[in-house]
């Protein structure tokens, strides 16, 4: 056990410490960037997978709406099987239409 982890007195508080990746989906010839935050659980809920990463944008919106995610005994793993997920269907854009994009940083074109 990490030392952070001894900073959770009972096991209800449910101590969790949070990493933060980001990933671009490249679909229709545009990135589309996924936030995905891995939780690190003190205390695992189902005692064996400590990791749990989720995506910040659904996929699959016009049918039926699909949130990524993925658990695992690692990091590696459960942010990979996330991964997998935000890829397993397309993301169709904001609720208001459209498609989300990463712009990148400002040109300093004039």
């Amino acid at each position: 056990m990490e030392e952070w982890a001894y900073a959770q007195a009972k096991k209800a508080q449910k101590l969790t410490r949070l990493h933060f990746f980001s990933v671009n989906k490249q679909q229709d010839g545009k990135d589309i960037e996924f936030i995905v935050t891995v939780k690190e659980f003190a205390t695992p809920p189902d005692g064996r997978l400590k990791f749990f990463a989720q995506a910040d944008k659904q996929t699959n919106q016009g049918t039926v709406p699909y949130t990524p995610s993925g658990w695992g005994e690692t990091l590696l793993t459960a942010l990979a099987d996330c991964i997998v997920e935000v890829n397993r269907f397309p993301y169709e854009g904001p609720a208001g239409g459209g498609v989300e994009t990463k712009t990148g940083p400002p040109s300093n074109e004039a």
